[in-house]
């Protein structure tokens, strides 16, 4: 079709041609839908000009990727690229109809006349300007809004919401993604994110919003409807959890990179006041800096080994621990140096293991614990964590759906009295009842004090965590990704879930599966007779689970789509009893092995599958 001549300045021109891409599978039908919206509403009219343009150019794919979805409240709320337009981006529009959708939807759903939010953001590209837009949207629909004067936390405002009794909260962040990310994630007033049914009730808000009122930002801050808050609030978050700390033990030289994110403000300041005199700030790391400059691949998530390489390079002899922590600093990364003087990375299910037994032996050994206390845990972290609660003697509930928003509802449907810790594989940890989401300064306090003990008796959080092995068995885990981006990712992640549901695979190499869980139809089918039964009511969700054995191993794989990106995640387990210290070594060796084999054959089986 000829995109160019007068005929072009006719907006049926436009519609045809988003007609005659989707005839010619140039676009998805939910592509052209969502944006005939865009081109035809009068409320959008600021951004029709660039779709039009793009539209001239026969830009199919830079369009397909602007409307492919409307991007969703997933695990942690809505996130995704950012784009001048679209649906399935983050752009001024996105926002601004996530603010208003949960202004009507909150006001109506607690009948407050004036509700009140606190807003924060973290350091990534135009967070600043998505979170006064925010605040500038629910001033206009009559709320009160309190707004960080600078980037700050994730679990700070979690505390924050608690603390100054906020109806909502609301930080713009995209966690640990690539900069060309952002995000809206919602809290309620207990501190949480965003839970069923308010999530689907909020994105129907969105769909329903046509016009979006803005209050002038100055004039909101005049008229006092708009105040921003900061050190107060600051110091009262970082007493709170100095107030938490187990030990007295200091003696510990630690090198902190914030990964150019907020870290500095939650994590260096408790490890500080908290009384951690020997801390560096990794300075190449330090600046905010929405590009993350200089970290390797421009990706800021702790759970990858590469992001402690700097670190790792400027750590002098006397440095013991590595902290790293995402851009909003809810996740910590641990590196500890080991007895033959290099570093380990550990990954988020050892430092649960580490974590889970240093608070219940501290808090056991004050006589704080009843065996009506509890541990949390995400259903995909480490088993380990339920065997040394058991080993002390108090609950554990280990069946949570992935994402943190279960464990803080958790807490409050079982009581914050008898809540102890709580954890998730992908560097998630929280104790204490001031947040409901997980916070990487808590981490980095119990961490750093754990490794100042073992200090004085001449030990390394490495040996401490053989020590576990040889008491709870020997468990190895390791995670899997597969990205699969747009509409036909979307495609390829729900033909392979249902692959797995209509024909697993019994074997792997020499690994026999014995039995396929399935938690989103909630049946078991057992191998080798193929047999399928009821299965465990929970966790719910689109997972599905794969268990065998191996020479003497119990294995498994939990796959399941990712609920904040376009991936689709494989969490591998083993695990193998340690009959004493002198077989570890032996476990370790064949456990990986084991591991390894199993994830090289399932990505085989994943590609076969693929091209099939």
């Amino acid at each position: 079709m000829d995109h160019e001549g007068n005929h072009t300045h006719d907006p049926h021109f436009f519609l045809q041609a988003l007609e005659d891409a989707l005839a010619n599978e140039k676009i998805s039908a939910a592509c052209q839908q969502n944006a005939l919206r865009w081109l035809t509403q009068p409320e959008y009219s600021a951004f029709q000009p660039a779709i039009i343009a793009a539209i001239r150019r026969a830009a199919w794919n830079e369009l397909e990727a602007a409307f492919w979805e409307i991007i969703p409240f997933g695990t942690g709320g809505r996130r995704g690229p950012m784009g001048e337009f679209g649906t399935a981006l983050i752009n001024s529009r996105t926002i601004a109809e996530s603010a208003q959708g949960l202004a009507v939807y909150t006001r109506a759903a607690i009948g407050k006349d004036c509700p009140r939010a606190v807003i924060a953001y973290d350091t990534r590209l135009r967070s600043d300007e998505f979170a006064r837009l925010t605040a500038t949207t629910l001033v206009a629909n009559g709320w009160e809004v309190l707004l960080f004067d600078g980037p700050r936390a994730t679990p700070e405002l979690s505390y924050a919401v608690r603390h100054l009794g906020c109806d909502v909260g609301v930080v713009i962040s995209a966690s640990h993604n690539p900069p060309t990310d952002n995000g809206f994630k919602a809290y309620w007033s207990h501190g949480g994110q965003i839970l069923p049914p308010h999530d689907t009730s909020i994105i129907q808000a969105v769909l329903a919003v046509t016009e979006i009122p803005v209050a002038d930002y100055r004039q909101a801050i005049h008229d006092g409807h708009l105040r921003l808050i900061g050190n107060e609030l600051d110091l009262a978050y970082i007493q709170t959890l100095t107030d938490l700390s187990l030990s007295m033990q200091r003696g510990i030289h630690i090198l902190f990179t914030p990964l150019h994110g907020t870290g500095e403000t939650n994590v260096a300041r408790v490890l500080v006041d908290a009384g951690f005199q020997n801390l560096e700030i990794l300075a190449s790391q330090r600046t905010p800096d929405g590009n993350f400059s200089n970290v390797p691949d421009h990706l800021p998530n702790p759970e990858r080994a590469q992001v402690f390489s700097a670190a790792i390079a400027a750590a002098d002899a006397s440095i013991d621990l590595i902290f790293a922590s995402d851009p909003d600093a809810d996740r910590l990364g641990v590196a500890a140096r080991r007895k033959d003087g290099h570093f380990e990375i550990l990954n988020g299910n050892q430092v649960a293991a580490l974590l889970t037994d240093y608070v219940l032996a501290k808090r056991g050994s004050m006589r704080q614990l009843t065996p009506e206390h509890y541990v949390l845990e995400t259903f995909v972290t480490t088993p380990m964590v339920a065997r040394i609660a058991w080993a002390h003697h108090i609950r554990v509930i280990d069946d949570l759906p992935v994402g943190f928003k279960y464990i803080g509802e958790s807490i409050d449907a079982l009581g914050p009295e008898k809540f102890v810790f709580a954890c998730e594989e992908s560097l998630g940890y929280l104790a204490g009842t001031y947040a409901r989401d997980k916070d990487a300064a808590i981490a980095a306090l119990y961490v750093a004090e754990l490794a100042a003990e073992l200090k004085t008796q001449k030990r390394t959080l490495p040996e401490y965590l053989d020590q576990l092995y040889v008491e709870h068995g020997m468990h190895l885990e390791s995670l899997h990704t597969e990205t699969c981006p747009g509409a036909r990712g979307q495609e390829q992640i729900a033909s392979i879930m249902q692959r797995l549901r209509d024909a697993p695979p019994a074997q792997f190499g020499s690994l026999r599966i014995t039995r396929v869980c399935d938690f989103k139809l909630h049946q078991t089918r057992e191998f080798p007779e193929n047999i399928v039964e009821p299965g465990p009511d929970s966790p719910s969700g689109d997972m599905i689970r794969l268990v065998g054995e191996v020479h003497g191993f119990e294995m498994d794989v939990t796959i399941r789509p990712s609920g904040t990106e376009p991936k689709l995640k494989f969490y591998f387990a083993a695990f193998g009893p340690c009959p004493g210290p002198k077989y570890l070594m032996k476990l370790k060796v064949a456990a990986r092995k084991h591991l390894t084999d199993f994830q090289t054959d399932l990505v085989a089986w994943l590609k076969d599958t693929q091209n099939g």
